[in-house]
């Protein structure tokens, strides 16, 4: 049965990615479930336990306990959502939250604005990057232990609800106070879009969420008075996101009547999404970009382009996550997700690897690749002919596991020593980073990112570095004097790049710091051959 692009799904259908990662939803109306008395086994036990039991049990914090453990003899992709955590995973696929608008630091016993949220309430205030919060409602939260988590229940809250804010700022003896009212915070799903060269344009996709396909179509429009020709879509850590936002992406690249995915269950004839021929970017050469980390909606888009010819896959194998999932909401409002479909490519292959009811082991499954030298080397993958696969180009391909790439790149396989591996991990780049452009922010906000960078490397060099981290006690976090010049060289690197994205912003973070990309050179050279 073929489905159209506009017509709505009846049903609340998910993508799912791993556990601990990304929960990925479809904005529809959940359906409610009410518990019957149908198998009452599970209730006359809990009843025993709360009437019997030597001792009292809180039998609502047990079943909590249990059905997680429960849904996982199922499948990885199954679970169980209480009431509580169910808002926090819808936020990012609905593409809004509702408080303040900014993303906050702690530094120092103190919440620091980093970025103030465009289209958000502070912004509308004139808050700014680098403002230090010190009073929330007329009580002090600077130096009493204030954590991530007591800081977004104070800013976080209902739209239309009032905060006030005390601000520190710099150059200014006084505190600033202002009244927030609380809104609908945008959260974008494109971490950048500038152009890679003279006519190849890169966008990057971190989730697919309800506002993804208009995010692009704009990154697009913009790019194309750059004189783009091509375009790299990068899909790297994308975990997923909604099924219709994936289907409507590959509109935009294929032609009418090309199958993008199909879905099929045990109780359903398969569901064909089809393009309709009216996308935006038919004349640009594509190359989709994936690694192991790429999964659910970002292997659908993948798979269909790679299925019908229409672009190149670059990186390493995808994640391998094929299976559809409907949410039933309970009478508390806590959501049971649940596995009822497979999507399929359109060549036929569904990409979901396996799972032998154990959890742990299907996490592990991406430290096992690189056990086996998978990340590295790209004959080391095998797949059985048994989920061999033809696609309408002639190409072979196969199921039960990801997307693997039509050109290959292998994950930087560098040794980097012990003193590298902490500073990289203890956030010190970071804090530097922070507080170089915070003491220089009014010089460096009138210089564009090109040639900020180009300041910038006389600026910051390992011994600035250093020389903070003396003054602030972390002298354990200096690099060994035997690291190699290429270790130095990605600190001072990752410095500076910090610096342009407290001043720019993510997009321009990732032009400067995806120079040295070798998966972005592959696929800027794909293009060149093919010209």
């Amino acid at each position: 049965m073929s489905r159209k692009l506009t017509v709505a799904l009846p049903l609340l259908i998910s993508l799912v990615f791993a556990a601990g990662m990304l929960v990925q939803k479809l904005f529809s109306p959940v359906e409610y479930v009410r518990m019957t008395p149908k198998n009452a086994k599970m209730t006359r036990i809990m009843e025993l336990i709360a009437d019997e039991y030597m001792e009292d049990v809180d039998i609502d914090s047990l079943t909590e306990e249990m059905l997680p453990l429960l849904f996982e003899k199922l499948d990885p992709h199954s679970l169980y959502i209480s009431a509580n955590d169910y808002q926090d995973m819808m936020d990012p696929i609905m593409g809004s939250f509702e408080g303040i608008g900014v993303q906050f630091n702690i530094q120092n016993d103190t919440i620091v604005v980093v970025q103030v949220i465009h289209g958000g309430p502070s912004e509308k205030l004139h808050i700014q990057s680098g403002d230090r919060i010190v009073t929330v409602n007329d009580s002090v939260v600077a130096g009493n232990g204030i954590t991530n988590e007591k800081t977004i229940k104070l800013l976080k809250g209902p739209k239309g609800s009032k905060v006030r804010v005390g601000i520190k700022r710099a150059d200014i003896a006084d505190l600033l106070s202002f009244e927030i009212t609380r809104d609908a915070v945008p959260i974008t799903s494109i971490d950048a879009a500038y152009m890679a060269d003279e006519t190849t344009g890169y966008v990057a996709i971190s989730r697919f969420s309800q506002n993804t396909i208009d995010e692009f179509l704009s990154a697009v429009s913009k790019l194309r008075t750059k004189n783009m020709k091509n375009i790299i879509v990068d899909l790297r850590d994308n975990g997923g996101g909604l099924l219709f936002a994936a289907v409507n992406l590959a509109n935009e690249f294929l032609k009418a009547g090309d199958t993008i995915v199909y879905t099929q269950g045990k109780k359903s004839k398969p569901e064909y999404y089809v393009a309709e021929g009216d996308g935006s970017c038919g004349d640009l050469n594509l190359a989709v970009l994936i690694d192991e980390n790429s999964a659910s909606a970002s292997e659908i888009f993948a798979g269909a382009i790679q299925d019908n010819g229409r672009g190149l896959v670059v990186g390493r194998r995808s994640f391998g996550k094929g299976v559809v999932n409907e949410d039933f909401q309970l009478n508390d409002k806590s959501v049971v997700r649940l596995s009822i479909k497979k999507f399929y490519t359109p060549s036929g292959r569904c990409i979901q690897k396996p799972y032998n009811g154990n959890i742990d082991d299907y996490e592990k499954e991406l430290l096992n690749r690189y056990a086996h030298g998978e990340l590295n080397f790209a004959d080391s993958v095998i797949f059985p002919d048994s989920l061999k696969f033809t696609t309408r180009t002639g190409k072979t391909v196969y199921g039960g596991g990801g997307i693997m790439p039509d050109v290959f790149v292998p994950i930087d396989s560098s040794t980097f020593s012990d003193s590298y591996l902490k500073i990289m991990n203890s956030g010190l780049v970071y804090d530097f980073a922070f507080a170089f452009s915070e003491k220089n922010r009014s010089i460096l906000q009138f210089t564009e990112p090109h040639d900020m960078y180009k300041m910038l490397t006389k600026a910051i060099t390992m011994g600035k570095i250093e020389q903070y981290a003396k003054e602030h006690a972390k002298t354990s976090l200096l690099l060994d004097k035997s690291a190699p010049r290429s270790e130095i060289q990605r600190v001072e690197t990752l410095a500076r790049c910090y610096v342009i994205r407290d001043v720019y912003g993510d997009s321009a973070f990732y032009e400067m710091y995806n120079a040295d990309d070798e998966t972005i050179k592959k696929a800027l050279d794909s293009f060149k051959n093919k010209n």
